[in-house]
Formats: structure tokens, sequence, C-alpha cells
């Protein structure tokens, strides 16, 4: 029932993403000059159908699959569901979210830390000290690759001196 509950949202989510964002999006006048130019949301639009036709058919799937089954009952659902949050994956949905909320503020490599860190305990590592080196090794190295290798820009952060931070690893490279 959740994997169900998951399509239709996602179903919902790429609707409202194509009526609110793509359809509505402004063309540039550079591109509107130019009629043998791909215009800028034509991938979007391509990409979200698609996925709409794969969620409509993923969930037809479903629903076949699990007639019939006591199992696929909104009851059962809620009943399992308690599960869910007292689970692992939850507090990991958190910590992506909180990722998200402070990438733009702290800048990638704290967030990386952060995430790397909290993962791993998640997970089980009991050495800190460990997973704290870890975690800043492997957010230093993430951080030289894409920055330096890929030239990729990744967020530096508002606050000042972990964007001085930022910008001294991207000169070191």
């Amino acid at each position: 029932m959740f994997e169900l509950i998951a399509n239709v949202l996602l179903l919902v989510f790429m609707v409202f993403s194509m009526f609110t964002h793509v359809l509505e999006a402004k063309i540039p006048k550079t591109y509107m000059r130019n009629p043998s130019n791909l215009m800028p949301d034509v991938w979007p639009k391509v990409i979200i159908s698609l996925l709409c036709i794969c969620l409509v058919i993923n969930i037809f799937k479903i629903i076949k699959k699990n007639k019939g089954n006591p199992e696929f009952t909104l009851k059962a659902f809620c009943k399992n569901s308690v599960g869910f949050f007292k689970s692992k994956m939850l507090i990991g949905m958190i910590l992506v979210t909180i990722a998200t909320l402070i990438i733009e503020t702290v800048g990638f490599v704290v967030t990386a830390i952060f995430v790397l860190f909290s993962y791993g305990f998640l997970l089980g590592e009991k050495k800190l000290v460990r997973l704290a080196i870890a975690s800043v090794l492997i957010a230093l190295f993430l951080h030289i690759v894409f920055s330096g290798l890929l030239d990729v820009t990744l967020p530096r952060g508002t606050v000042p001196f972990l964007r001085n931070f930022a910008l001294f690893l991207e000169n070191l490279i």
C-alpha cells in the first residue's frame, strides 16, 4: 500500500510541477528570434510526461498485483506505518531534508561532513573519532573532485568564515 500511495503522490507532484513550473515558464526572447532553436521547455515537458505515463502504468500494476490481498488495505497500511516512524529510514529522510535546508547557508563542505557523519552514526559506527576524520576527508575529496576536476561550482555558504574556507579550498586547486 505504501508503494501505491508513494506513486500517487509522485504523480500528483509531477502534474503540479508541469502546470505550475514548466507550462508557465517564460521563454527568453533570444530563443523566440530563432525558430530553429529547441525551446528550453521541451525537455522538461517530455521528461515529466514520460514520468507521468510510467507512474500511471506502475499504479495499475500495483493494483493488479495486490488485488484480493488482505494486507493491501488502508487499515493494514496504517497499522504497519507505525513502524516506519520508528525506523532509520525516516531519520535518514529527515537528515537529507536538513541538509537541503542548510547547504546554502553553511556551504557544501560543512553539509557534506554533517551528512556523512550523521549517516555513519545512524548506520551504527561506534568509533566517532574515526567517523569524524573519514567524514572530513571524504567531504574534502568530494569538494576537490567536483570543484577542481569537474569545474562544478558548489555552494560556498553565506557564513563569512565558511565561505572564505570554501574559497581557500578552490584556490588550492
